[in-house]
């Protein structure tokens, strides 16, 4: 199975979710992806701190290849596309600036959003 997690709110709350949801499908050596999208973005110059609670999950997913990236167009509308970059994240963004849902599901992923 295929998933791909694409993430739209920016509660840490419901953040944490698909932080462990992607190390579970994973760790049971299933496909996945995190997409992060709408205000989401605005997540990640906040869980890249050090003292931020989710900065170990969000490192994990990380280190694991889990992450394809933040939308490149919702990033600079909200200001955080330097701070992105400066992490190492990849802006994505080949549907009008916005990752494509369709791009995954023709590449058999399920879609599930948060």
């Amino acid at each position: 199975m295929k998933t791909a997690l694409f993430v739209f709110n920016d509660d840490p709350m419901c953040f944490i979710h698909v932080l462990l949801n992607a190390l579970d499908l994973h760790a049971h050596e299933q496909e996945v992806r995190v997409i992060m999208e709408g205000a989401s973005v605005t997540l990640v110059p906040q869980v890249v701190a050090p003292d931020h609670p989710l900065t170990h999950l969000f490192a994990q997913v990380r280190d694991k290849g889990l992450l394809d990236g933040a939308c490149r167009a919702c990033a600079v509308k909200l200001g955080v596309a330097k701070d992105i970059e400066a992490t190492g994240i990849a802006l994505v963004g080949d549907m009008n600036g916005h990752p494509s849902m369709r791009g995954y599901m023709d590449q058999g992923f399920q879609v599930i959003t948060f």
